[in-house]
């Protein structure tokens, strides 16, 4: 199958995309260029208008919409690095997927199982200053990512922006992860394994890489994680309770309330996590009226910032916050 309107891909031939899949979604339940462009994510690119193409799953993907569908194609890897990348103890290319297990991808990404439309209503009904906003922004849902990409990438979120967090991620992946493809020039890259973060000199490359300060946390964060709890104890946190896992989080290096909120909401299955900045907290302050001591954002503060949001809004008040 194909979409149904043209779309100029420019593949290199090293990337062949598989034939267009699509899914249905009508944009209330999801709106590609608000979702991918919010800082939820960071490896995302508007590739050509309207198109959104990234890497998910080790895998290079363009995703669009027309009208009630979500149109996909997912490209091939490149064999040119297998032999280097086999000898270095790095997993080669990736197996290849059927449609239904790509479907399956996209779906648990987006989290589409959960009706989007249904929690606008009861948010908007719970907050009239909600219902004010959401009309402009529809299709904004929380995406489910990997724990250990999340983990990092927010890491790197501290005193920064968007575009320059994009940036740094993106070098990130070049210096530190599997090489999957190249379209129009541009190679894509997974990202690193945990195993890649946690060399002897991961920090003084970070450094040169242009991270300051946060190439300590990301190095040490990977240690820590490689010397404790692993990749697969990270990703069990999904079942374990917010506190406990944001707990577990908040005693990483470099991983503060913020961060930890970020990453439980955005991985970790804890669609409660309220993630908390001055922004949030002058919201609270100056459009809801929430009545806090003292002049900066206390952990005292933050917390209570949380608990009324998350009475406001209920146990998906991580994704009204979202809106």
């Amino acid at each position: 199958s194909r979409p149904p309107t043209p779309m100029k891909l420019r593949d290199a031939p090293s990337a062949c995309p598989s034939l267009w899949r699509c899914l249905p979604c009508p944009p209330a339940e999801l709106r590609l260029d608000l979702v991918l462009s919010s800082g939820q994510s960071f490896r995302w690119w508007e590739s050509s208008p309207g198109a959104w193409t990234g890497v998910l799953g080790g895998r290079v993907w363009t995703l669009r919409q027309d009208g009630d569908r979500l149109w996909y194609t997912v490209y091939g890897e490149e064999d040119e690095h297998k032999e280097e990348e086999e000898r270095d103890g790095c997993p080669a290319k990736a197996a290849k997927l059927d449609g239904a297990e790509t479907d399956q991808i996209l779906r648990d990404y987006f989290q589409l199982d959960v009706g989007l439309s249904a929690l606008y209503r009861a948010w908007g009904a719970a907050d009239p200053l909600f219902r004010k906003v959401a009309s402009d922004f529809p299709g904004v849902r929380v995406l489910r990512q990997d724990p250990i990409e999340c983990l990092f990438s927010f890491i790197c979120t501290s005193n920064n922006h968007i575009s320059r967090i994009t940036a740094m991620i993106e070098r990130l992946c070049q210096a530190f992860g599997r090489r999957l493809c190249c379209l129009d020039s541009r190679p894509f890259h997974a990202f690193p394994s945990l195993s890649a973060l946690t060399g002897a000199d991961a920090e003084a490359r970070l450094r040169a890489l242009g991270f300051g300060y946060r190439a300590k946390f990301v190095s040490g964060s990977a240690r820590a994680i490689a010397e404790g709890l692993g990749t697969e104890g990270l990703c069990q946190l999904r079942t374990a309770p917010y506190a406990e896992a944001r707990r577990v989080l908040c005693a990483l290096p470099g991983v503060g309330a913020k961060v930890a909120d970020c990453v439980c909401l955005l991985s970790l299955d804890k669609a409660e996590a309220v993630p908390v900045d001055t922004h949030v907290w002058h919201i609270a302050r100056q459009r809801y009226g929430v009545a806090l001591g003292g002049k900066s954002l206390t952990p005292r503060a933050y917390q209570e910032i949380g608990d009324f949001f998350r009475g406001l809004w209920g146990p998906r008040a991580g994704w009204a916050q979202a809106v």
